[in-house]
């Protein structure tokens, strides 16, 4: 991580949110900012950029200057599908961000249907913000929500580098579901898949404070809960109890809807 961060935009209050935490990311990597809307033609021929798009780069731009002075920015209005041009960019990208919700029923903005599809296909993470999401950088621990899955392993060093980025404390956590085993047995394997998923980390980043926190209950519902008191998230794309079907793992998609910080959704793309 530390070349480029991307976001995309699409003139919404959520999308404006999304350009302030952006900001703040690239400044804490040394990265450059790219602003990006995606500008999807009213007819198959039509190829030029709508100027309101080029409109929004530009406000958006400024905007991520107010919030970092030190970031450089670019811009860009690039004519396709919100999704197929965001994940074109995170081919390049050490972090993709959007809004959670964009302008409902226009076509091309960041529906919330955006983010769970890019999650599900970006090359690099992605981070998801809200409006109402606090996005200072001194507010919690950054939390990690394990599982033992090959998309929650590759969120370990993610979380890691965000800890050590934002100077703050790590908190791992794994749930398990009482009713699926016995209360003798159920800690002690938890705290096995929590041991084997850190494992090593603490050497990389020794500047980094880590806690483990075993809690029986539903993903979905810890995380969440643990997302109230945390600056950042930080999830695998799919985990071990996702359900067939989905583009996203069923808890990174509640978490990413409903969290209470920011979303970092990781997945394995290797």
């Amino acid at each position: 991580m530390g070349n480029l961060v991307v976001v995309g935009v699409d003139g919404s209050s959520t999308s404006l949110a999304a350009v302030g935490a952006a900001a703040m990311a690239a400044a804490r990597r040394g990265a450059a900012l790219r602003v990006v809307h995606a500008d999807v033609p009213i007819k198959p021929r039509h190829v030029v950029p709508d100027p309101a798009g080029r409109t929004l780069v530009q406000e958006a731009a400024v905007h991520a200057l107010d919030v970092a002075p030190e970031v450089a920015v670019t811009r860009a209005v690039v004519t396709g599908d919100v999704v197929h041009v965001l994940e074109a960019e995170s081919q390049a990208a050490d972090l993709i961000v959007v809004g959670s919700r964009g302008m409902g029923g226009l076509v091309g903005l960041l529906l919330g249907s955006t983010p769970v599809s890019l999650a599900a296909r970006s090359r690099c993470p992605v981070m998801t913000v809200r409006q109402k999401h606090r996005t200072s950088t001194d507010a919690g621990p950054v939390v990690l929500g394990v599982d033992g899955s090959p998309d929650s392993d590759e969120a370990v060093d993610i979380a890691f580098a965000e800890a050590a980025q934002r100077k703050a404390d790590l908190v791992a956590v794994h749930a398990w579901p009482p009713d699926k085993a016995s209360p003798d047995t159920a800690p002690e394997s938890a705290e096995q898949v929590l041991a084997q998923a850190i494992a090593g980390r603490a050497d990389t980043y020794p500047d980094v404070t880590m806690r483990r926190d075993l809690v029986g209950g539903k993903a979905r519902d810890v995380l969440l809960e643990a997302s109230k008191a945390a600056q950042l998230l930080v999830v695998g794309a799919r985990g071990h109890s996702g359900i067939a079907g989905l583009l996203l793992g069923s808890v990174s998609q509640a978490v990413m809807t409903h969290a209470h910080c920011p979303v970092v959704t990781v997945r394995r793309t290797t």
